[in-house]
């Protein structure tokens, strides 16, 4: 799959600049030009599809979408909406979410998907008003007024317009979706779809990192179009065959809200919205459209691989279905166990008779989001590739690491209203900071591509002053552990010794002792001392492997909470934030160090 490769430059600083040798060529100037271009071709084909309330896929075509846009573009302009006055949006993914976003695009009004999470998970609202205060928004719309009453009452102004597809809120005017979509376009539209700038605002992405507050990330056309050109010419099978997508990540996301349904749109697909998530019960609505559409790239995150595993093992229609037009497994967000890896190139080559290419990279939401890719077969995960056509990539000298750095017509140009976060994004040469570090694979060979070596907000140091490296001891962790935990988290800052908090896979704990009554609770899978005594043993091996204090775990506990949304432990695409599980159980992180012996605790003897 790979067509060209990379160049290296050594500065005379110490870092290093790497450039693909294939140019970027042309894209558009809006996104939607591409949705006007099918509309034209293909009318008739579907854009996006999703299921009703009686499971049938209710289905929009290419030129029932276009039709659609251009009289939602021309209500956001009559309610004059800009940049200063965008529309919020905070519903999850629905055919009106994919309208709207669609509409803001093609009239040159920013649109800003904000997480379902802030109105409808955290207690306090504090991200949602956060949010809004930054964007001051002219129109706010949920699919369902009902189902988001609470956000709309507490962080939503009187005055602010609020449009809703059904369940109305009594007491407050909403409008039907139903009344903008009668809109009739006039030359306004496309009037303003000409004037649009390429670098103005197309969306704001919010992204809180490892903050508290969500920083609103301005995505502008031209990251948007660029970075669907970059995506088009790593991936060439794309422009094959018209990609089918069968997809469930969020759309205040990159992954989903752009490279997802960006790829779909660019590339003249059907993208179907799944309505399963990974790591909830929801998940069993996954497993059915991937039996009944044969998607022909899957995209996800490593949770999602780790679901599917079981009932592509069991279910022979799904393992059919999901193979017959595989092109490409991607994965993102977090780090792939070998274990997953292995067990997904078997079940390729028992079905299909060949591998079929499983890829990662690295990218962030003010990347929009590719910026480095893998595009070839390799033996392990983790390869995150070289940069993509258009993209420089830099490598900056860092606490005896390397940082990796970009640019290019992808790179978000910084934070809506924070010009203080925007000017701690970049260095001096305008270059993005990932707050990541890279390593070559071979230094020797800039082509074999670049591992990640972790990010730098979360290593720390030990007591003694040795630096511990988080992602790749993490990384490692998991592989070691596979199929037993879901994610890990390393304790030992100012600690003579680290220690391990572990969110586990209670299906693989639980058939390590069939005995259990299949219904018994959580934590009577994780204190069953079959369990336990696995633990054990897989600490005593890991601490076997590390090759000095930095990397050897020496305690352990098996969390019976799960990770939380609402504290900000993880986000709802799956990803474990570090810093804040630490900061949540940092009770449990003392109780990992205290010199009374408890049972809890899983321990092995220092050398």
């Amino acid at each position: 799959m790979r067509t060209s490769g990379a160049t290296l430059e050594h500065l005379p600083n110490g870092a290093m600049l790497v450039r693909p040798e294939e140019a970027l060529e042309s894209y558009p100037r809006v996104l939607t030009d591409r949705v006007a271009q099918w509309a034209m071709t293909v009318p008739d084909r579907t854009c996006v599809a999703k299921r009703d309330r009686h499971g049938e896929w209710r289905r929009l075509s290419y030129g029932e979408v276009f039709t659609a846009v251009r009289s939602l573009a021309q209500a956001l302009l009559d309610r004059g909406l800009s940049a200063e006055r965008p529309l919020a949006i905070l519903s999850e993914n629905d055919l009106e979410h994919f309208l709207l976003m669609l509409a803001g695009q093609h009239a040159g009004v920013p649109t800003a998907s904000l997480s379902p999470v802030y109105s409808l998970v955290t207690a306090d609202l504090s991200k949602l008003r956060h949010s809004l205060a930054l964007l001051t928004p002219g129109l706010v719309f949920s699919a369902s007024g009902e189902r988001f009453a609470r956000a709309i009452e507490s962080a939503i102004p009187e005055e602010t317009e609020v449009v809703v597809t059904h369940s109305p809120l009594e007491g407050r005017r909403c409008t039907p979706l139903a009344e903008l979509l009668a809109t009739t376009p006039t030359g306004a539209v496309d009037d303003a779809h000409a004037r649009i700038d390429p670098d103005s605002p197309a969306k704001f992405l919010f992204t809180s990192g490892s903050t508290d507050k969500p920083k609103a990330v301005i995505n502008t056309h031209r990251m948007l179009c660029s970075n669907q050109q970059m995506i088009c010419q790593v991936f060439r099978f794309l422009q094959d065959e018209p990609p089918v997508i069968v997809d469930w990540m969020p759309w205040n996301h990159t992954f989903g809200g752009n490279h997802d349904i960006g790829v779909t749109l660019y590339n003249g697909g059907t993208f179907y919205i799944d309505d399963g998530k990974a790591g909830t019960s929801s998940f069993s609505e996954t497993i059915r459209n991937l039996r009944e559409i044969s998607t022909t790239a899957y995209f996800g995150v490593p949770r999602a691989y780790e679901d599917l595993l079981t009932p592509m093992h069991t279910d022979p229609k799904l393992r059919e279905t999901f193979f017959a037009r595989l092109r490409m497994l991607f994965y993102a967000a977090a780090g792939m166990s070998q274990f997953i890896w292995d067990a997904y190139r078997a079940l390729a080559e028992e079905v299909c008779g060949e591998r079929i290419v499983m890829v990662t990279g690295l990218g962030a939401t003010e990347t929009a989001p590719m910026a480095i890719q893998t595009t070839w077969e390799t033996d392990h995960p983790g390869i995150i590739g070289i940069p993509v056509p258009g993209v420089e990539l830099k490598l900056a000298p860092r606490e005896n690491k390397l940082e990796a750095r970009v640019r290019g017509p992808n790179v978000t140009p910084g934070y809506w209203r924070q010009p203080e976060l925007t000017a701690r994004a970049f260095d001096e040469e305008g270059f993005y900071k990932f707050g990541d570090a890279i390593k070559f694979i071979d230094p020797e060979d800039v082509n074999q591509g670049f591992l990640f070596d972790g990010r730098f907000a979360e290593d720390f140091k030990m007591s003694t002053g040795t630096w511990v490296s988080v992602g790749p001891l993490r990384a490692r962790a998991m592989a070691h552990f596979a199929p037993l935990v879901r994610d890990v988290v390393i304790a030992g800052h100012d600690r003579d010794e680290l220690a391990m908090m572990i969110f586990p896979n209670l299906e693989s704990c639980r058939a390590l002792c069939p005995s259990l009554d299949a219904s018994c609770a959580p934590e009577s899978v994780l204190r069953n001392e079959v369990v336990r005594a696995r633990f054990r043993a897989l600490l005593r091996g890991f601490a076997l492997t590390a090759t000095g204090s930095s990397n050897r775990v020496v305690r352990a506990l098996l969390l019976e909470e799960p990770p939380s949304i609402d504290s900000g432990e993880i986000t709802d695409k799956g990803s474990i934030n570090q810093r804040n599980v630490l900061e949540r159980r940092a009770a449990l992180v003392e109780s990992l160090y205290s010199s009374h012996a408890d049972p809890a605790i899983l321990r092995i003897e220092p050398e």
